[in-house]
């Protein structure tokens, strides 16, 4: 949602831009107005249109998505202490999981309809006041004691304090209002800002269209009015308006001599209007970038981070190594020359040592030695996973094991599966590493694994507080027996499985 939401605000802006920079200063003010109209609209839809097509910048690989399966979470560790019936009720209070996003969202909802519903009453209290004129399509409404001017939708509020020229010109200038439903394009954006109070671009575009209105109404009335006296009318007239934002105002103090301004311009040459084209590209350019950009469930969230397909391996100390780490570093060795790994990273805690292999000699050498013992480069490759493209929310048949392949429903078959996932976790995860590793409170692991074609856990990987959690979590997880492989269409597919982990420890 966070990435819709910038995305919608970096489009409006960048169609804002346009109008500014291009299209602000022309006489096509109709024009204009449906500009901005259709432009904020879109730039709502653009994010959820993806063109594959136009994903050219991106490999073919990133683009696929890994069908991953969330599994149920399974709880390691010591439960939470006992407690008394009052120590209960704090704890689930405190427990109490408040989205604060969600609430300020909501408060901004809540304030925006509150100033939306005081600007409703007083216009309604100019609904009160006396009717000189009531037709089919229009009313006229008499304002006593006053010199306001302004409109909404089919009614037009007029000072009786006006002078009979003054009145002429303006309801010559408010029926433009009228005839063209000016007051809708103001109400749409009064919505537009209950929704997305938040982003200050959406007052931009009422203030715009606002401005454009006067501009339309003007540049009609002066086809039948004397320009210099319509000039002498907006000066002299007095400013008396209403803070109501959805109403077309006629004597707007701020707009005065933004329209003498306009008036006095020159037409725009016909040919101007190719400035309009630009949007053509503009869109095609958020289309490719929404294209290109990937959005990823948070599996693939998970996936991204831990693919750096490395083996890290915790030795004593370099100097001093006994026989078991040099069997281990061997063998990471040689898994990394047969492409399991792309690298090997040794770390005594002190000093990091990565090793990858020489493109020339197909040999272990290091490429970086980090004496703060982090490993401060790495190389990312996709993981050699058998994933296939196959949801599992529609794979026929899902890995299962074969005490699970008996049992009567689909349903009944994956929770059996699932649970006994859950089972070889729990019973086999080293609980005392709490304790080696001094840890406390609640550590998350999420561990991602494959069930491949062959039934077979592969491509295990694992991301946690701490390096030894993940090499747990993933000693654990291929402690799963062989299962019976999942089928589509008569074919077997591997499934990518998501495990969360809690390891709970008491303090």
């Amino acid at each position: 949602m966070l990435a819709y939401i910038l995305q919608v605000i970096i489009f409006q802006l960048l169609f804002l831009g346009v109008y500014e920079v291009l299209l602000k200063k022309e006489t096509f003010f109709s024009y204009n107005r449906w500009y901005l109209l259709i432009t904020s609209v879109i730039s709502l839809l653009l994010p959820l249109i993806k063109i594959q097509a136009l994903a050219f910048i991106l490999p073919a690989e990133t683009i696929s998505e890994i069908s991953t399966v969330w599994l149920p979470e399974v709880l390691i560790g010591e439960a939470p202490a006992a407690a008394t019936p009052l120590d209960t009720t704090e704890t689930l209070t405190a427990g109490t999981n408040i989205n604060w996003w969600l609430v300020c969202y909501g408060a901004g909802v809540v304030a925006s309809l509150f100033i939306l519903f005081r600007k409703y009453r007083n216009l309604n209290r100019l609904f009160r006041f006396r009717a000189i004129s009531a037709e089919k399509d229009l009313r006229i409404i008499e304002v006593p004691n006053s010199t306001i001017a302004c409109t909404f939708y089919k009614t037009i509020f007029l000072g009786d304090k006006l002078s009979e020229a003054e009145r002429h010109q303006i309801l010559s200038h408010e029926l433009v209002h009228v005839k063209q439903k000016h007051s809708l394009d103001l109400v749409f954006f009064e919505v537009y800002k209950i929704i997305f109070w938040f982003n200050p671009l959406i007052y931009i575009y009422q203030e715009r269209i606002a401005t454009l209105h006067e501009f339309i109404a003007d540049s009609v009335v002066v086809k039948t009015t004397e320009k210099r006296s319509y000039y002498e009318q907006l000066l002299n007239s007095a400013f008396n308006t209403q803070n109501i934002s959805f109403i077309n105002q006629f004597f707007n103090h701020s707009l005065i001599k933004k329209r003498i301004v306009m008036l006095q311009k020159s037409r725009s040459k016909t040919i101007s209007k190719l400035k309009f084209l630009v949007m053509v590209p503009l869109m095609l350019l958020m289309l490719t970038y929404v294209a290109c950009s990937e959005e990823k469930s948070p599996a693939d969230e998970e996936i991204s981070k831990i693919e750096e397909k490395a083996l890290y391996i915790k030795v004593k100390n370099f100097e001093n190594q006994t026989t078991d780490e040099k069997e281990k570093i061997s063998k990471a060795f040689e898994e990394m020359n047969s492409g399991i790994y792309s690298q090997v990273a040794v770390s005594d805690g002190k000093k990091t040592v990565i090793f990858s292999e020489n493109s020339k000699t197909g040999k272990p050498e290091i490429i970086m030695e980090n004496i703060q013992g982090e490993i401060i480069e790495e190389r990312r490759v996709n993981p050699k996973s058998e994933s296939a493209d196959i949801p599992f929310a529609v794979v026929q048949n899902p890995p299962l094991f074969m005490e699970c392949d008996d049992l009567v429903s689909s349903k009944v078959r994956k929770e059996c599966t699932s649970s006994t996932i859950q089972t070889i976790v729990s019973e086999n995860f080293d609980n005392s590493l709490a304790e080696k590793l001094g840890l406390t409170g609640t550590n998350r692991i999420i561990a991602v694994f494959t069930i491949n074609k062959e039934g077979k856990v592969s491509d295990v990987r694992a991301r946690a507080p701490h390096p030894d959690l993940e090499v747990e979590a993933k000693r654990v997880i291929n402690l799963i027996p062989p299962m019976k492989p999942a089928m589509h269409e008569g074919k077997f597919v591997s499934v990518s499985y998501s495990l969360p982990i809690v390891f709970q420890v008491n303090e």
